[in-house]
């Protein structure tokens, strides 16, 4: 059993090193922009190391420079995170069934778009070891790219800074295009996605709405019609 735990954790280690990466790159930009509005290294790491939510972040320093309260930052964080809650419920489902509840409370804190791409593509039902090994390779990416980006200060011009930032959405990308590639039900959900997603990002009353709200919508639907159109059998715990 041990040996197998192993084997999952070292194949975490290995799906999740692209991501790791991709979150270093991105969180060094947050870095440079964490001590533009003042705060220093250690506090930027405290902030990146309790949390693994890029835009949420980002949209935590705005909050801070503004000055707002912890109201309108808890607010702000419930709207931008609150897709996670469904990307949580469903992979509920996917891990084994006999997965007791303290590690499914450990592993929700590793619930990122990254790693639950990678999570739900697996084709067995997951086990605590691999998650593991994917936030074992993330978390260091994103706390880590963030300290050297904070003691890096305004080392990195801005077009290089902004450069880094686009890697996150090109490592998103090439999560999902094998999976696309395989199965066309999963490629016609992608684009059906990407659709959606441009739709209420410039039609007159859904572009109103925040970026995480337009997520969860897009989510809702898009998973909805999939699951209706495209039913499947519940796969086997083991």
């Amino acid at each position: 059993m041990r040996r197998a735990s192993l084997l999952r954790f070292l194949r975490g280690l290995r799906d999740g090193l692209p991501i790791g990466a991709g979150y270093f790159a991105v969180s060094f930009a947050f870095g440079i922009q964490a001590r533009a509005i003042g705060l220093d290294a250690l506090q930027t790491f405290a902030l990146s190391g309790s949390n693994l939510t890029s835009a949420g972040q980002f949209a935590g320093l705005a909050v801070i420079k503004a000055g707002g309260t912890l109201l309108a930052m808890a607010a702000t964080q419930l709207v931008i995170n609150l897709r996670y809650c469904l990307m949580s419920c469903a992979l509920a489902q996917k891990l084994a069934r006999d997965v007791p509840f303290w590690h499914r409370f450990l592993i929700a804190f590793g619930v990122t778009d990254e790693i639950f791409a990678v999570s739900v593509a697996s084709p067995r039902p997951l086990r605590p070891a691999y998650s593991y090994g994917l936030i074992a390779i993330s978390w260091p990416g994103w706390a880590g790219g963030s300290l050297l980006g904070v003691l890096a200060g305004d080392l990195l011009p801005p077009a290089l800074t902004a450069a880094l930032a686009m890697a996150l959405y090109a490592m998103f990308v090439a999560i999902v295009v094998p999976a696309a590639r395989a199965d066309r039900r999963v490629l016609g959900a992608a684009l059906a996605a990407a659709a959606l997603a441009c739709l209420c990002a410039f039609a007159p009353g859904l572009r109103a709405l925040s970026e995480g709200t337009r997520a969860i919508l897009v989510t809702l639907v898009v998973a909805g019609a999939a699951a209706l159109l495209f039913p499947e059998r519940e796969a086997a715990h083991a």
